[in-house]
């Protein structure tokens, strides 16, 4: 038997990727770098995958967090990290953090 799926998640998963894709968006935009330059700078080969991050299509994997951090000039890593978690992994973020959401300033 499959238990029911917690009623605690507010918002459908792929709801939360395109809100983190427009977070993803706007960092870069304020950094002022094209899709292709945020691509280079965090080590994606292809510039369509930050299309598609923005889009909600794609997620940041783990391993490139810090890079995309440092290429969007993020300062606090840790705080990037965690509002990451908020729209990929709001579960696991809830045990880690309670009801707080992430949404604290990302300081670039």
């Amino acid at each position: 038997m499959v238990p029911p799926p917690q009623p605690n998640v507010a918002h459908d998963a792929g709801d939360l990727r395109k809100e983190a894709g427009l977070w993803i968006k706007s960092l870069r935009r304020a950094a002022g770098l094209s899709q292709r330059q945020l691509a280079q700078a965090a080590g994606v080969y292809y510039y369509t995958t930050i299309a598609q991050i923005e889009a909600g299509k794609l997620r940041i994997q783990p391993d490139r967090y810090e890079a995309f951090a440092q290429a969007l000039g993020v300062a606090d890593t840790q705080a990037f990290v965690k509002q990451l978690m908020s729209y990929y992994d709001p579960v696991t973020h809830k045990a880690l953090f309670g009801d707080e959401r992430g949404d604290e300033k990302v300081e670039d």
